[in-house]
């Protein structure tokens, strides 16, 4: 039997926007500034779903000096930037959504990207009245001691806000990051992944894979879903 759920929660990055190769330029360029040459490839591979707050530490070790004061809040400017011109929704996003609403089924978003990003990406794409009030910024909990995934912080964010236990959550994530963090939240987790065998996201504790996000509807309501 299909478990129901009472919260679907979303990862922004590669799941509702098709963003990670943008910001994955962004970082390559700035590695390749800071004296350590990299391609979007290799910053794609090394970074998906990782924060700029944990990557800094990465890249300083590698370069060995710090890098400028400041850097984290010009690479949220950068990234942004470079978002509000390129980055495009992944194909069913908007429809997943608006379906959800339909179905009565609540919603969140829950990512690594600071606040400034995750507007500049729906603002892009014109999601922007669609998902206010449902957007939760693991940056946004830095003030309050709250930590990026893989700690569970922002999807246990996204769980209280909706007034849903954890265990009736379920998240929808395309990175060992991301999954590793709803696994440790107490969610159940779909990787999604269009490409690829997906052996990285169950390992890390994904219940099954996805490959196309208009196929998430018939597995959380399939009693409604012909409604």
């Amino acid at each position: 039997m299909i478990r129901p759920f009472d919260l679907i929660v979303f990862d922004c990055d590669g799941v509702l926007m098709d963003s990670e190769i943008v910001s994955a330029r962004v970082v390559a360029e700035d590695m390749t500034e800071h004296g350590i040459p990299t391609t979007p490839e290799q910053a794609m591979a090394r970074f998906a779903g990782v924060s700029l707050r944990t990557m800094k530490p990465i890249i300083e070790a590698e370069r060995g000096a710090e890098l400028p004061s400041g850097w984290g809040e010009r690479m949220v400017a950068k990234i942004a930037t470079a978002m509000a011109r390129e980055v495009t929704e992944i194909p069913g996003a908007r429809a997943i959504l608006e379906r959800l609403d339909a179905l009565g089924i609540p919603w969140r978003i829950a990512s690594n990207s600071a606040d400034a990003e995750m507007d500049a990406k729906f603002a892009r794409t014109g999601f922007t009245v669609l998902v206010r009030g449902r957007t939760h910024s693991a940056p946004r909990l830095f003030a309050t001691g709250g930590r990026p995934k893989p700690a569970p912080d922002v999807f246990l964010d996204a769980a209280r806000a909706e007034g849903v236990a954890p265990g009736r959550c379920l998240v929808i994530e395309d990175s060992v990051t991301g999954v590793t963090g709803a696994v440790a939240a107490g969610m159940t987790c779909y990787g999604f992944l269009p490409h690829g065998d997906g052996a990285a996201l169950l390992a890390a504790g994904a219940a099954r894979i996805l490959r196309r996000l208009d196929d998430l509807a018939a597995l959380v309501a399939p009693e409604r879903v012909g409604a």
